[in-house]
């Protein structure tokens, strides 16, 4: 016989609420957290001598900013893209 543990580390799975619920709120403020983080970014490599982080504070001003008119218009399916962009710049 199986029992199951009084505290499963796999509750959540069950226990989470589905993508219609909270899905869209949470995805919105996952979005501007990453907005703000890579903003801090793109002081750091403005931050940087000689203009040697011109390109790279420029690519991602463009992708904060493309990422921003996502959350303006509500378009859920480039929210999700320019969060995963966001998520992996560093």
């Amino acid at each position: 016989m199986t029992s199951t543990p009084a505290n499963d580390p796999l509750d959540f799975l069950n226990n989470a609420p589905s993508m219609h619920e909270e899905g869209q709120a949470h995805l919105i403020q996952k979005l501007l957290y990453e907005i703000i983080r890579v903003k801090e970014l793109i002081t750091y490599y403005d931050s940087i001598p000689n203009g040697a982080g011109q390109l790279g504070s420029s690519i991602l001003n463009e992708l904060v900013t493309e990422a921003y008119n996502s959350l303006v218009n509500y378009d859920t399916i480039l929210m999700k893209k320019y969060y995963e962009l966001l998520l992996n710049c560093d």
